[in-house]
């Protein structure tokens, strides 16, 4: 327990100070405001390197702890690919045409590595086994698309971040319930490494993430969803609870912008969040109430791990319902949806 508290402690005091020396360095990359973007100053987009260094050095300092557990091996590498990559477009824009098989290759040596396939469908009360084609294509995309939908979800100060302290810290707690101390303690250092950059990335921010901190935890939260899931700490949909504020606004979005045959592939401002922000609620009062969202779910994913299993089918049926409804809630208070 000293060390769940210890560790932390120390990797969020070093993020917090590495994030105010990028703050107050030379922006070497910096995001300029467009048409797309909710931001109207250029700001440095560096963020995402203190969440990686502070999680790299925590890793490092527990390296005692963790070196012996052979799937971790496969998430650090896999996740670094994710990060060069990453950095590299935000030093130097890149096209998904480069990106993208990227990701796919540091899915694939994530999935083989580890041995992380998703095999069945991941619903509750839904048991229906994947072929063996099926459950390749399925875990591969799901993998990508967690890592870029997080990028697509940060766009707003203060949300990214806000997501990878409930989410990962749901998968701490749901990791200390289920008595493994190092599950808890690698996610714990995720959002200490969060909390540091949050300080400053909460609005009125000062620096962003960029894609190397939101292609990370996207990567990050697929990969630990999976290996928790198949430690059986978990249920797979249980972790995707945790991070259902963004899954939901993400692929809703997308859908739609298909559907139109919009270019889903292209920059916007037509997610659920942007919206709010531009009919006048502003970055701090959609933040919070994502904020309130994301804490609604972590104590949602927590009651369905307390509940008998053949109860979790009404979880999914009450999980249904309520983001039906506050879909259409929203629609209703959201700026129109426009490209």
């Amino acid at each position: 327990m000293n060390m769940l508290l210890a560790a932390p402690t120390g990797i969020f005091i070093f993020s917090l100070l590495l994030t105010w020396g990028l703050v107050h360095s030379a922006g070497f990359s910096l995001a300029h405001p467009n048409e797309r973007s909710l931001h109207v100053h250029p700001t440095p987009r560096t963020g995402g390197l203190a969440i990686l260094i502070a999680l790299v050095l925590g890793c490092a300092l527990l390296w005692s702890q963790l070196s012996g557990i052979n799937d971790l091996h496969w998430i650090f590498n896999a996740t670094l690919l994710i990060a060069l990559i990453s950095f590299i477009d935000d030093c130097h824009p890149l096209s998904p045409v480069v990106r993208f098989p990227i990701h796919f290759m540091a899915a694939a040596l994530l999935l083989g590595g580890a041995d992380l396939w998703v095999l069945a469908l991941p619903l509750p009360g839904l048991e229906w086994v994947f072929p063996g084609w099926l459950s390749l294509l399925f875990s591969l995309l799901f993998v990508v698309w967690m890592t870029n939908l997080y990028n697509f979800m940060d766009g707003m100060n203060g949300f990214a971040a806000g997501m990878a302290v409930f989410g990962f810290g749901g998968l701490a707690l749901l990791g200390a319930l289920a008595g493994d101390s190092v599950f808890a303690l690698l996610n714990s250092l995720i959002v200490a490494a969060c909390l540091g950059f949050l300080v400053f990335n909460f609005d009125p921010a000062r620096i962003f993430m960029g894609d190397v901190g939101a292609s990370l935890l996207g990567f990050l939260a697929a990969a630990l969803s999976l290996w928790g899931s198949q430690l059986s700490l978990f249920p797979l949909w249980v972790a995707l609870l945790l991070f259902s504020p963004f899954i939901v606004d993400a692929t809703v979005t997308l859908l739609r912008r298909g559907w139109r045959k919009q270019k889903v592939w292209q920059a916007h401002r037509t997610h659920y969040y942007q919206r709010l922000v531009q009919a006048g609620w502003g970055h701090k009062k959609t933040s919070l109430y994502a904020y309130a969202l994301m804490a609604f779910c972590l104590l949602c994913a927590l009651f369905a791990m307390l509940t008998p299993v053949n109860w979790h089918g009404l979880w999914l049926v009450f999980i249904l319902v309520f983001y039906t409804s506050l879909l259409l809630f929203l629609e209703t208070i959201a700026a129109p949806f426009a490209d």
